[in-house]
């Protein structure tokens, strides 16, 4: 049986809440009766992204700035899960169908990961569609500068391995992608 070690919270003050940007401050009670002041939590909506291959092999790709760390790089499409989608698999066939004009296909859930659990609230969702087909065009927001780009399988390895692609939770489910294709022979 597992230890439960939760920390009981003794006051919660909101410091910001944005819509992309909700942080409070908490007051906490260890189970060893010490208590820390100033604990700090973001509250994020819970992230998605897809490893999406198209029916002839290619992988979809997107490619935009990322102004926190100034450089444009490749990613696969993701977004958040909205209050108006019912799970995060019909959020992740929207973000697919907005930023690259892809859908339909075959799709699993891949992983399921907290991105960083000792202060922010969220999960990321992975999955794997296979088989989408271009069925619109893109539908972009206004703030979205985004390209598509269809990679083989030799360029999505390249881009792993020079560390080109950046963003750890999509670099993760890849990693695990792969992992499952080529040691477990999984598909």
């Amino acid at each position: 049986m597992e230890d439960d070690r939760r920390w009981k919270v003794l006051k919660s003050e909101y410091l910001i809440k944005r819509p992309w940007l909700t942080a409070r401050k908490d007051c906490v009670q260890l189970p060893s009766g010490v208590v820390n002041d100033e604990y700090y939590v973001l509250e994020y909506p819970a992230w998605i992204n897809v490893i999406a291959r198209t029916e002839d092999g290619k992988y979809v790709f997107v490619r935009q700035y990322r102004h926190g760390i100034g450089e444009t790089s490749y990613e696969l499409c993701a977004g958040v899960v909205e209050a108006s989608d019912e799970s995060p698999l019909v959020a992740i066939k929207r973000e697919l169908w907005e930023e690259t004009g892809y859908g339909e296909g075959r799709w699993t859930l891949l992983m399921k990961v907290a991105p960083n659990p000792s202060a922010m609230t969220n999960y990321s969702y992975s999955f794997l569609a296979e088989g989408v087909r271009k069925i619109s065009t893109q539908h972009l927001e206004p703030t979205e500068d985004i390209t598509v780009h269809l990679l083989d399988e030799e360029q999505v390895l390249e881009l792993l391995e020079t560390g080109e692609l950046k963003q750890a939770l999509m670099v993760a489910p890849l990693y695990k992608y792969f992992y499952n294709k080529t040691v477990k022979n999984i598909r």
